[in-house]
Order: C-alpha cells, then structure tokens, then sequence
C-alpha cells in the first residue's frame, strides 16, 4: 500500500513540476505559477480523499446498507464464514459485511484501509445467484480491498483533476491574452468562461484515464476472485451476471467499485464487457 501511494505522490510531484515548466516556457508568472500548483494540488486531492475517508459511511447512507454484527439466518451465517475466510487467504483484516435491497446483481468494496473495508452484496445476488456463484464475487471484492484498488483509484483522481486544473487555467489565460490582443488588462469575464469550457473539455479526457484504469483493475480482481473461489466459479459468476443486463441500482459514486457495471460507451466504462472478462479468465492459467 505504501509503495503504491508513494508512486502516485511522485507522479502529482512529477505533474506539478511538469506544468511548472510549461508555464515557464509559455512566460506564466512564477509567483502566479506557485499559487496555481499549489490551489490546484489542495483542490484535486481535496475532494478524492475526503470522498475516500468517507467512503463507508456514504455507501452504507447511500445503498442503506446493514451491517451484519450477528447473523440472523444461515445466509448470513455463510456471508461472515466466507468473507473472513477470504480475508485471512489474502492477507487482510476482517471487512465489515453488509446487505442491501436491491434487485440487481451486484455487490461492491470501499473503504480507505485495506484492514478496515466495507464489503457489501445485494439482496438481489443473494436471491440469483448460488453459493458457489456468490462465494467466486465475494472473493472478487475482497481481491479489490487487497489490492488497495479503492486508494489507488483516490489517488490517480487527485492527480488527474490536479492536472485538468492546471492546464484548463494555463490554456486558459493563453487563450484569453490571444483574445484581448494581449493587453494586460487583468482577467475578464471571458477567461472564466474559457476555464469553464476547458475544465469540462479536459476533465473528459481524465474520466476518460480513470476509467480505463478501473477496467484494468476489475481484470485484476476477477482473477483473484479466481485465485480464491476457483476460476470456473467466477466464470460462472460472471456467466450469471449476465442477466443483469447492465443495470444497476448503486449510487454513482461507488459504482465503479461493484462487480457489475453500468451501459455507457466504452471509453466511459468501469467495468470491461462480461465477454472480455470471462475470455480473461478462460485463458488464465489460474485453477
């Protein structure tokens, strides 16, 4: 966790000191310049971190998802035995277990620290899928929890929206001097507006990254859900999810964290197509 929270440290560094360059070269003020950097870091990591360390508290809010503290049923009994069962092959704390009313398929991780998670599944998994079927998804989420996928994820939106903060105001005021004939005659009305415009036109690009890297990393979790339940169990799994057809009831903010996810274009996908993902694993060498 420590070496991964480092890189994406370094890389914002690398970012800031990046953008500092090209102000340089392109005349931006220095003092302008350090101000900039710095409003601009508070602002990208402000928001993904905060949104981390709330992570639990607003999925359980927004899913009213219950806690299971003492297992009412033999369902729940399974849900704690397998979760913590899970938990100890790969090597993290016992996560909180919840459920919630939802007819989809699905279930999702958050949480901020890999030994202090939220796994959560919904009623819908419950009622559709079979034990085997529902142990491989529980082994994907507890995957996502060991690979600090949600840090991960936190981090690299500090670092893009830090970026689309920077270049929208440094494109930005280019284009505002252009426009005005270069008179120094402060920033008007207009250079708000063209920030605006950028600050969209850019931050596409960035769900764009985002995005992509959480395809990735759903590759990653199916193949430990693999590695802890047995690859044709996840394939069957997957093969299940199917039914779902795409919907889901998860708020947008975790939902790129549940195993299912939403229909949009690719490039603003979470999750990769079903297809690529059960091909991922048929051609894995994992049992």
């Amino acid at each position: 966790m420590f070496t991964r929270i480092g890189l994406f440290l370094l890389t914002n560094l690398a970012v800031l000191i990046l953008a500092g360059i090209v102000m340089s070269v392109l005349g931006v003020n220095p003092s302008q310049m350090s101000g900039l950097l710095v409003m601009a870091a508070i602002f990208g990591f402000g928001g993904s971190i905060i949104s981390l360390l709330l992570s639990k508290f607003m999925a359980k809010r927004g899913t009213g998802a219950v806690v299971i503290t003492e297992p009412r049923n033999p369902t729940e009994r399974w849900l704690l035995d397998t979760v913590a069962r899970q938990a100890k092959a790969a090597g993290i704390g016992m996560p909180e277990v919840a459920v919630y009313d939802g007819p989809e398929i699905n279930a999702f991780a958050t949480g901020a620290n890999r030994n202090n998670a939220l796994v959560a599944v919904s009623t819908g998994l419950l009622h559709n899928m079979s034990e085997e079927e529902a142990e491989a998804v529980l082994g994907h989420e507890i995957s996502h929890v060991a690979n600090g996928d949600m840090i991960t994820m936190a981090l690299l939106q500090g670092v893009l929206n830090t970026f689309v903060i920077v270049l929208a105001r440094v494109v930005g005021g280019i284009i505002d001097s252009a426009l005005s004939g270069n008179r120094d005659s402060g920033r008007g009305f207009a250079y708000y507006i063209i920030v605006f415009v950028l600050e969209m036109v850019f931050g596409l690009f960035a769900t764009m990254i985002a995005m992509w890297f959480s395809r990735r990393r759903e590759f990653r979790a199916d193949a430990g859900g693999a590695s802890l339940a047995g690859r044709q169990k996840m394939i069957a799994a997957l093969e299940r999810l199917k039914l779902n057809h795409g919907q889901s009831t998860l708020p947008t903010q975790i939902a790129a964290f549940g195993i299912a996810g939403a229909t949009a274009k690719k490039l603003f996908l979470s999750h990769p197509p079903l297809e690529e993902r059960i091909a991922a694993l048929r051609s894995s060498t994992v049992a």
